[in-house]
Order: structure tokens, then C-alpha cells, then sequence
């Protein structure tokens, strides 16, 4: 078997084995994910890890863990949470039910985000946000869901809760251990959905999907957008990752908030 057959084989064992949909997502994308799993069970050949995916339940999970986007951080790219402040502050003066979607949520840093800034700001009536948090990933729902998070080399997270005036109110800290308090975790619910194929939710007033769409497939990027707008409301409120943004032949869809943090109303 080929080298690119063989890896096409891996593929194929993906779509057949594991809930995510491969063709979505660009090829180098799914190439890295998949080499380091390979590496991590010193397999050299891509048809030595399509035989294990076949027969290992446990490196088909660790494959999906692998292969969703988890890469998060409270309060990523800071300056876009400011502009954020501003939005949910003038949507709870509406005084109206407030609702927020974050997709892809990993686990869950972003959605708690969301609801540590609305207790935090006077401006914002914490009462009146409902945010929802999802991801493919049950791993990932179960840590989000815990909402337990650990500084470590690579991630200090007093450091990422800079934002708050008192990060204290909103989280329990136990040396190198936080854990969200009930104030926030109140105002969060998390589900599983699959943006790719579990189709549109909502209406929300506010979709915040950051940093997927620089790893699916031109061809399908259309398609998701199709998802993320069916799921707005009337003038919703999208926001796309920093290196991101909406797709050329929908823009005269999309008035710029604030076009270089990415925040966009409907039209």
C-alpha cells in the first residue's frame, strides 16, 4: 500500500469508527493530529495505525480527543473580551433574556469566560445571560462540566483571569488548583453538538465560534457558516477567531463591530 493510500486508509477507519467527520477538515490539519498520535505509539506506518484504530477502542478515543480542537484559554485574545463587555452590556439594558453560544467550547474556559465577565461588570445584568457551551468531545464536556483547572508550566491560569477585578469572587483557588465557583456556573449549561453535522441551535443572541474555521476545508467552510447563521437571531452578534473571518461572499451580511477583533453583527 501506497503511502498516501495508507494514510487514506486511516481515514476511511475515522469515518467508519470514530464520530467525526474527516472530509470537513483540511488535510494538513488532520496529517499533524494523526502523526502525533502515531508517535505517541511509535507507529511508523499508517497502515499499522489503521490496524489499531480498528481493534483498540482506547486509541479511538484518544484519536478523537486528538482530533478535536482543545486548544483554549480563559479570556483568549483579551482585547476582543473588552469589546465583548460592551455588547453584552447594551444587549441586558434591552432588559430581555440574553443568550450566547460558544462552539467549539473545548473545555469549557470560554463559557465560563463569558459568565465570569458578565458577574464582573456592573453594565452587564448577569440575570438575564444564558450561555451554552458545546463541543463533539465528552472528555471535554465532562472537564468543562468539573469546572476544575490547573496551573502548569505551560498555562497559568491566575494569569488568564487577569481580566476580572477580582478573580477571587468567581473562582476557589487550592495552591495551583481553581475551580469555578456557583455565581458563574450558574449562568452555563453544556451539550454535545457537532457543528459539521448536527446542524443549526438557538436562536442565540450571540455565536461565538473562535478558531475552528482556519482548520476546515475551504470546500465546507460555506456549509458551517450556513450552520452558524441559521443560529443567530435577528442583528445576532458573531465572533470569529483572530486569524479568522467572514467569508468574502457573505460579508454585506455582516456589519463590523469591531472588524479587527472579529466581531460582527447580522444584517
Amino acid at each position: 500500500m501506497t503511502g498516501d493510500a495508507a494514510f487514506e486508509g486511516v481515514l476511511r477507519q475515522i469515518d467508519d469508527s470514530v464520530p467525526f467527520e474527516p472530509g470537513y477538515y483540511n488535510e494538513s490539519y488532520l496529517d499533524r493530529r494523526i502523526s502525533a498520535r502515531m508517535r505517541r505509539r511509535d507507529t511508523d506506518s499508517h497502515a499499522e495505525y489503521e490496524r489499531l484504530l480498528r481493534e483498540e477502542g482506547e486509541e479511538r478515543e484518544a484519536l478523537m480527543d486528538a482530533l478535536t480542537i482543545n486548544v483554549t484559554e480563559f479570556f483568549r485574545n483579551p482585547e476582543m473580551w473588552e469589546v465583548l463587555r460592551e455588547v453584552l452590556a447594551d444587549l441586558t439594558a434591552e432588559n430581555r433574556r440574553v443568550r450566547v453560544w460558544s462552539a467549539p467550547c473545548a473545555d469549557g474556559r470560554e463559557p465560563y469566560s463569558l459568565a465570569m465577565l458578565a458577574c464582573d461588570d456592573s453594565d452587564i445584568d448577569e440575570s438575564r445571560v444564558e450561555i451554552l457551551g458545546t463541543d463533539i468531545s465528552e472528555e471535554a464536556l465532562d472537564s468543562a462540566r468539573e469546572g476544575v483547572y490547573h496551573t502548569t508550566r505551560t498555562t497559568d491560569i491566575a494569569e488568564e483571569l487577569a481580566p476580572l477585578s477580582d478573580p477571587d469572587r468567581y473562582v476557589d483557588r487550592d495552591e495551583d488548583t481553581f475551580r469555578v465557583r456557583d455565581g458563574p456556573r450558574r449562568l452555563v449549561e453544556f451539550d454535545t453538538h457537532d457543528l459539521i453535522s448536527d446542524g443549526s441551535r438557538g436562536p442565540f443572541d450571540v455565536v461565538l465560534c473562535r478558531n475552528l474555521l482556519i482548520y476546515i476545508d475551504v470546500g465546507h467552510k460555506g456549509s458551517l457558516f450556513d450552520t452558524l447563521e441559521a443560529s443567530l437571531d435577528d442583528d445576532g452578534v458573531l465572533i470569529v477567531g483572530m486569524t479568522e473571518s467572514v467569508p468574502p461572499d457573505r460579508s454585506d451580511r455582516y456589519e463590523p463591530i469591531d472588524k479587527r477583533r472579529r466581531v460582527f453583527r447580522r444584517e
